[in-house]
């Protein structure tokens, strides 16, 4: 008998081919979720969390469960685990969470990737972390993008457009402004989709929730509303 996926709590976005993996649990808060709210699910109450000090660079940190009686928050933008009943959270407010699985060898990770850890290729180093540590195979890799500011409302200027530059990017994520020279609209997911593809990554592998931070209402916004903007939580992580 096939495996009905787990009821989804209120508030939180999944993806539907994660959700048929039984031993993952992954899931997108929307502005009403809280860290709180993962000791409220039935089921989760054995999973720790991990929360990164986010400093919008390529460190990736591979994690166990003595990570979580260490006092202090790791500092970085990555976490991969191949441990179980750790949650791998990531906050965002525009910038893209990206979510992972390697199903055959139960390992997942979780990576923000705003502009300036998407221009670092962040992506590249967790995926490689994961080949080299686990034996993960790109065309066997899974990958959720969740809500981020979309294309259309993220604006950045040339100084943005210059750190890319450092790095052999596929085309066609920055459009120019058409009505401010100098200026230019980014796509998050398609930067970091380019990346994934890069790697090998098959391109039905790849999801995402396609919603706009900044559009959308249900979630937080950094350009939107500013220093009043909260952090929506991202997590995956492994049963046992």
């Amino acid at each position: 008998m096939d495996m009905m996926p787990a009821p989804v709590p209120k508030n939180l976005l999944t993806i539907p081919s994660f959700q048929e993996i039984p031993f993952l649990v992954h899931g997108f808060g929307d502005s009403h979720w809280t860290e709180d709210d993962i000791g409220l699910v039935d089921g989760w109450g054995r999973f720790q969390t991990v929360i990164l000090k986010q400093v919008h660079s390529d460190i990736v940190h591979v994690v166990d469960a003595s990570v979580t009686n260490r006092g202090t928050k790791l500092r970085g933008d990555g976490l991969i685990t191949s441990a179980p009943f750790l949650f791998l959270a990531i906050k965002t407010a525009d910038c893209l969470p990206v979510l992972m699985a390697d199903p055959s060898n139960r390992v997942v990770a979780a990576v923000h990737c705003g502009w300036r850890s998407t221009s670092k290729i962040i992506l590249d180093r967790a995926v490689r972390l994961m080949q080299s540590r686990f034996g993960t195979e790109p065309t066997s890799l899974l990958a959720a993008f969740g809500p981020c500011i979309g294309p259309a409302c993220y604006e950045v200027g040339e100084d943005v457009r210059a750190e890319f530059s450092r790095e052999k990017f596929p085309r066609g994520f920055f459009q120019p402004h058409p009505e401010k020279p100098g200026k230019y609209w980014l796509d998050l997911r398609e930067a970091n989709r380019g990346l994934l593809l890069r790697l090998g990554v098959k391109p039905a592998n790849i999801h995402s929730v396609d919603a706009c931070t900044h559009c959308d209402r249900r979630f937080f916004s950094f350009r939107r509303d500013r220093e009043k903007s909260g952090r929506m939580l991202s997590f995956i992580g492994l049963t046992d």
